[in-house]
C-alpha cells in the first residue's frame, strides 16, 4: 500500500520524486524500491519531514512512531490495520495523526479509503490526508468508530467482488463457454456495471430494474440468486468482517519483522 501511495502521488503530480522519501529496513527491498521510483530517496532511517505515512505491520507501529517523533515529523497518516487512534497518539505524543482504512484497489489508482482524525488533528491534517489518499482513489471522512464498518465494506470488499468474478467465470464455463472467453466477458461485465453505477448516478435498484424484463432471462437469474440467499450472504459478509475488525483493533499487537515506513515530506 505504501508503494501504491508513492506511485500515485508522483503520477498525480502531488509531489516531485525528490520531495518523497521511503524508509525501508531491508537492503534488498531498498534497491528494489529505488529502481521502481527513480528520484525518490530510499533510506533506512526516518528523516525530518513535514508529514509521514505509517505503512507497516501493526506490531511495528510503536517503533515506527518513536522514530518519527525523534526525527521531528510534523504530522502522521497511519494506514496500519487495526491500530487505534488512542494507540497511535500514545506513541506519537503531540504529533497530530489521522488514521485511515484504504483498500487494495489503490494499487491501480481506484482505491476507496476512509479517514478519521485524532484529537490533535485539525482541518489542515485531514485535508493533507485526503490529498495523499486521493492520489490513488476516493476518500471519505468518518468518526473512528465507523472505521470497522469501513473495513468490513470497502476494506474487505474487493475480495467479495473477486469471489463473484470467480463464480461468474466458472458459471460461464459450466454453460459451455471457453475459459478465456468466460473470463473476458465476466471481468468486462463487472467493470461495465461498476462504471454504470458511478457514471450515471442512478441507484443500483433502478439500474437493475432497467435491465430486468418481466419473465426474461435476467429475471430468472435474479430469482435464483434471491432463492440462494445471495443478498443476505453479502450483508452477512460485511457484518462478519466488521465484527472481526473490532476484535483485531481491541487485541494487543506483538512486534513483527521490520517493514517499510513511507515518509512524505
Amino acid at each position: 500500500m505504501g508503494e501504491a501511495l508513492v506511485g500515485g502521488l508522483v503520477a498525480a503530480g502531488w509531489a516531485r520524486p525528490e520531495e518523497l522519501c521511503v524508509v525501508e529496513r531491508l537492503a534488498g527491498r531498498r534497491r528494489e524500491l529505488a529502481g521502481r521510483f527513480p528520484g525518490v530517496a530510499v533510506v533506512d532511517r526516518v528523516p525530518s519531514a513535514d508529514g509521514a505515512v505509517v505503512a507497516v505491520k501493526p506490531g511495528d507501529v510503536a517503533g515506527a512512531c518513536a522514530e518519527l517523533v525523534e526525527a521531528g515529523v510534523g504530522r502522521v497518516l497511519s494506514i496500519a490495520a487495526g491500530v487505534s487512534l488512542t494507540a497511535l497518539e500514545a506513541a506519537l505524543g503531540e504529533v497530530p495523526v489521522v488514521r485511515a482504512m484504504p483498500n487494495t484497489a489503490a494499487l491501480v489508482g481506484a482505491g476507496a479509503a476512509a479517514i478519521a482524525a485524532g484529537t490533535r488533528a485539525g482541518e489542515a491534517e485531514l485535508t493533507w490526508a485526503e490529498e495523499v489518499l486521493g492520489a490513488v482513489g476516493e476518500v471519505v471522512r468518518v468518526p473512528e468508530p465507523l472505521l470497522d464498518g469501513v473495513t468490513g465494506l470497502s476494506g474487505s470488499g474487493p475480495a467479495y467482488v473477486f469471489l463473484v468474478a470467480e463464480a461468474l467465470i466458472d458459471a460461464g464455463v459450466l454453460v459451455g463457454l471457453p475459459h478465456d472467453t468466460s473470463r473476458r466477458l465476466a471481468l468486462q461485465t463487472l467493470l461495465g456495471a461498476a462504471r454504470l453505477l458511478t457514471e450515471t448516478g442512478q441507484s443500483p435498484q433502478s439500474l437493475r430494474t432497467a435491465v430486468t424484463s418481466p419473465g426474461g432471462t435476467t429475471a430468472a437469474g435474479l430469482r435464483a440468486l434471491e432463492a440462494a440467499g445471495a443478498r443476505s450472504a453479502v450483508i452477512e459478509a460485511v457484518v462478519a468482517a466488521t465484527a472481526r475488525s473490532r476484535e483485531l483493533c481491541d487485541a494487543p499487537t506483538s512486534p513483527s519483522s521490520p517493514s517499510a515506513t513511507t515518509g512524505l515530506q
